[in-house]
């Protein structure tokens, strides 16, 4: 296509043309646009109905006419994002990124031979390569996208500047086909970052967002009084990338969580999906007694300093999401459904006026993230949570620990007895390096689970439930 060099030094690309839909012959436009680290957005319209879909770095989103327009969850933001990655970086810088590149075989594309291969982020998002055997050029990309399979195919290649590019494409999405004949693409074009955020929409006007999230601390604050009557189900999966590109089960730990005067109290049940022998089982419960002791004393320490120094101060150990967001600005709000619920959803990303010197930590590290949020419009309250570390976080000034950049976050909450939201699914994959030399891969995911409401009473500092209702 030119060689590495010449690639490397793409940091955008617009391509432009017509397309034509198959099933009707319904042509229209066609546009895509990348820039690096990640932004993209491609669009198309079909005999004046467009279809477009984005991502900003932050957030991806898609609009038609089917569907209307609506962020990206799941694993449709996940493949979404690793596409958007790979039209800007290609296979090029696959190791960086954690990812794995593994051998599938010498298929026949279109009576040719091919070279296959498979790229595996980091996140299980797989990407299909076909090369041509004979030219080398790129013939062919299978590229999930949502719930089914994008299979694009490439020809008529052309040297624009120092590169090769295909000016030919046949495109599939689901039962639709399509043939796109691409007129120009240019190298490097400025491109305004409005081209990749969220459409603007109209519509309720929407609430003031800060008002919005000083209700999410104080209803934050009241789950705090509820959560001592709740208990669920924890189970943590640790995967593992192999070097054949599969990310697999590595191990898992499940917990059952309660919690004592707003403290979080955890009992290892199972590991590896079998259950604690009857000795760790009693070691696990004389810890969690021990636990309600250390609270006990924590809170007891508190209250005497309170009298001493008057109430705490926000410099307490609990940050709150809303408090975490004053470091960052707020961006692209609009309303959407999610899970059958009206929610406000808006994009995040490090406030540079911000005050981190004097911040708390945690505060240092959300200033340093950026993503998007769903909040729920009724219950003020998280429903859904994405983010990723923009630049690397040192912890302990960097000698303990440095969290690299790309560490990304997914969390999701869901209301339990219409009256508290609790964690549902959360999804952690970082790379952190420990004591400046072993470096440590971290792909997890966490599942909350069989949520019961009961009472709970304390004596002779042990922990007892009684009237267990509303599983």
């Amino acid at each position: 296509m030119g060689g590495e060099k010449a690639l490397q030094a793409i940091n955008s690309l617009e391509r432009t043309g017509t397309i034509r839909r198959l099933s009707d012959g319904a042509t229209g436009r066609y546009v895509s646009r990348s820039s690096k680290p990640g932004l993209y957005a491609e669009s198309y319209d079909l005999n004046g109905l467009e279809t477009s879909s984005g991502y900003n770095g932050r957030s991806g989103w898609r609009r038609d006419s089917r569907n209307g327009l609506s962020s990206l969850t799941g694993s449709a933001s996940n493949n979404f994002q690793a596409e958007s990655q790979f039209r800007n970086t290609r296979w090029l810088d696959y190791k960086k990124q954690k990812s794995k590149i593994v051998g599938a075989g010498s298929p026949t594309i279109d009576g040719r031979q091919a070279n296959a291969l498979t790229l595996t982020t980091s996140k299980g998002a797989n990407i299909k390569l076909y090369f041509d055997a004979a030219t080398g050029l790129l013939t062919r990309e299978e590229i999930p996208w949502a719930d089914s399979m994008k299979i694009i195919d490439y020809a008529d290649y052309r040297k624009t500047g120092n590169v090769l590019f295909p000016f030919s494409v046949k495109m599939s999405e689901g039962d639709e086909r399509y043939e796109i004949a691409l007129s120009d693409i240019r190298v490097n074009p400025q491109i305004a970052l409005s081209t990749f955020d969220f459409p603007a929409t109209s519509g309720d006007p929407l609430p003031d967002i800060r008002a919005l999230l000083s209700q999410l601390q104080q209803n934050e604050d009241e789950v705090e009084k509820l959560l001592d009557s709740y208990s669920y189900v924890q189970k943590s999966t640790t995967r593992e990338l192999g070097k054949d590109g599969i990310l697999r089960e590595k191990e898992s730990e499940t917990r059952q969580l309660s919690f004592y005067k707003g403290y979080r109290i955890t009992r290892v049940t199972e590991k590896n999906g079998k259950p604690l022998s009857e000795k760790d089982q009693r070691d696990e419960d004389k810890n969690a007694e021990k636990r309600v002791e250390e609270i006990e004393k924590v809170i007891a320490k508190k209250e005497k300093a309170e009298l001493k120094n008057g109430p705490p101060k926000e410099d307490g150990p609990r940050v709150s999401v809303a408090e975490l967001l004053r470091a960052s600005n707020l961006v692209n709000p609009r309303r959407e459904k999610f899970r059958g619920r009206d929610v406000i959803v808006f994009d995040f990303e490090p406030n540079t006026a911000f005050d981190y010197k004097n911040a708390k930590s945690m505060l240092k590290f959300f200033g340093k993230t950026v993503g998007v949020m769903w909040i729920d419009e009724q219950d003020k309250q998280v429903a859904r949570l994405e983010a990723y570390l923009a630049d690397s976080f040192n912890v302990g000034g960097g000698v303990l620990a440095k969290l690299r950049k790309g560490a990304s976050f997914t969390l999701e909450q869901q209301r339990i007895n219409d009256e508290i939201w609790l964690p549902s699914i959360a999804d952690i994959n970082l790379s952190v390096r420990v004591l400046l030399v072993k470096g440590v891969n971290v792909n997890q995911r966490i599942e909350s689970y069989d949520y019961r409401k009961f009472t709970t009473e304390v004596k002779d500092a042990k922990v007892g439930e009684s009237s267990t209702v509303q599983p």
